[in-house]
């Protein structure tokens, strides 16, 4: 495969190192939440910058700016006391795991200043944006890059939370990045603009042995005037810059038991940008499909090997993509017209008619292929479902087809950049029009990866016993 075999070897040992790992924490998280796109299993830790051992972390660094005064806020404590003792205890707590770390005034507020002059910045888009009717306010993509792109005139490293989109003045996260890797303290602010239209603010300090996280942020009131939210300083347990351009760390959270449920202190922002061709490949050719709900994506299959595809769970991803718009659950529940089903699934797939009645769940009588919508009692829960496809190099082939090398980019808790990365090829048409030929995973990847369930059955033999157009419980 694209990156060789040792380096997927060690992929492999990974993947089952880590699925035994995460058995436990299902125990607990399956309890609590039922959601489409979890499971148990991890992959090969590239080699990040470790954090100190448990000496170290006794110790508050003292070149950390924000840090309170050593008087505190009301001024420096008697000498002895029991409340100063305790508060020492405190402290010396809250530092050993990291988290709820104590805030400086000066940097309080500087950070509400800017926070601020950045709303004020933007505070003409939102106002003008549509809002929608709900109490929850959703902005468009379009409403966001623009806030992004005003942002980014201010000369500050700005993303936005729009799917494949790029962070602007990059290099300056990038270079601090990389000092830091050669150990050289420094700090950058990068701010992004939520869904909502507010913005977060997060300042990361390295002092030369560990880095820390200052986050704040600002929310718009029912006035459309700016207001401060929370802020919290944490220190980041390890982190890595990634060959594919991503910041990827574990911030220091609680753990059980002092947490019933398991807080997730992973994130994973994309640094370096995607290139034109593939943000363009991705967006077109599989951001659509994703690895849950459909085995496209996850499983070998070529023009000659087409019998396991899930054809009843690809048709909604296929829909979608064709026609622009949400496929409609309501109009299709009782399952979908034998003609629409065949002339999308052949649009996109090579094969035939006649094969896709023989490999997918369809009813001669009625004339309609079986649907039912994805939920619990369907779908296998996955870390890997709820990983997002990225491009990472498209080659033209000499008859004229494209291989896609592929990465699932995993952000919840595996915090993996490619948890398995994979080749797909297409064939383009005209008028932008494509086809799915087919994808390969190394079979050692493959064995590793969470057994795929089918939405309804596979014909006639592994038809699902559940009345047709019975959806049950939806995603989520």
């Amino acid at each position: 495969m694209c990156q060789g075999a040792k380096w997927e070897n060690r992929k492999v040992r990974s993947l089952r190192r880590r699925k035994r790992k995460t058995g436990i924490v299902f125990g607990a998280l399956s309890a609590c939440i039922i959601v489409i796109g979890i499971v148990g299993f991890q992959t090969v830790e590239r080699r990040d910058v470790a954090p100190k051992d448990a000496t170290q972390q006794d110790v508050a660094p003292q070149d950390v700016t924000l840090l309170q005064d050593e008087a505190g806020e009301s001024g420096a404590p008697g000498a002895g006391s029991e409340r100063d003792e305790t508060g020492d205890r405190k402290a010396e707590e809250h530092w050993k795991k990291g988290y709820d770390l104590p805030i400086g005034d000066g940097e309080k507020i500087e950070a509400a200043d800017e926070c601020i002059k950045i709303m004020n910045l933007i505070s003409d888009i939102y106002k003008s944006a549509d809002k929608g009717e709900a109490t929850n306010v959703i902005l468009s993509d379009q409403t966001l890059l623009a806030m992004r792109d005003r942002i980014k005139e201010n000369g500050d490293p700005v993303c936005a939370n729009v799917s494949y989109s790029s962070m602007k003045n990059y290099k300056q996260v990038g270079r601090f990045l990389k000092d830091c890797k050669n150990r050289k303290q420094g700090t950058v602010i990068l701010y992004t603009v939520h869904s909502d239209g507010g913005i977060g603010r997060s300042k990361y300090i390295f002092d030369g042995t560990d880095m820390y996280q200052f986050d704040a942020g600002a929310v718009w009131n029912e006035n459309d005037q700016p207001e401060m939210g929370s802020m919290s300083f944490t220190r980041i347990k390890q982190w890595n810059y990634t060959e594919y351009g991503w910041f990827r760390y574990e911030l220091c959270v609680p753990e059980y038991p002092e947490v019933s449920e398991m807080v997730d202190g992973s994130r994973l922002i994309r640094v370096k940008p995607m290139s034109r061709e593939n943000r363009s490949m991705t967006k077109k050719v599989v951001a659509g499909l994703g690895y849950q709900g459909n085995n496209l994506l996850s499983s070998n299959w070529d023009r000659n090997h087409m019998k396991d595809l899930d054809y009843n769970g690809l048709y909604e991803y296929l829909y979608e993509m064709k026609f622009k718009k949400k496929f409609d659950e309501k109009k299709y529940a009782d399952g979908i017209p034998k003609d629409l089903f065949e002339t999308i699934i052949m649009e996109y797939l090579p094969i035939k008619a006649e094969h896709i009645r023989e490999y997918a769940s369809y009813d001669k009588k009625s004339k309609t292929y079986d649907w039912v919508r994805l939920g619990y009692y369907n779908y296998t829960l996955s870390f890997f479902g709820t990983s997002v496809p990225e491009v990472l190099k498209t080659e033209k082939n000499k008859n004229g087809t494209y291989t896609l090398t592929i990465a699932a980019v995993c952000e919840m808790v595996l915090n993996d950049d490619a948890l398995i990365t994979h080749e797909l090829t297409i064939e383009m048409g005209k008028n932008g029009s494509f086809k799915y030929l087919g994808n390969r995973i190394r079979e050692e990847v493959l064995r590793e990866l969470p057994a795929y369930q089918y939405r309804v059955g596979r014909g006639k033999e592994g038809r699902r016993k559940m009345g047709r157009g019975k959806a049950g419980h939806g995603k989520g």
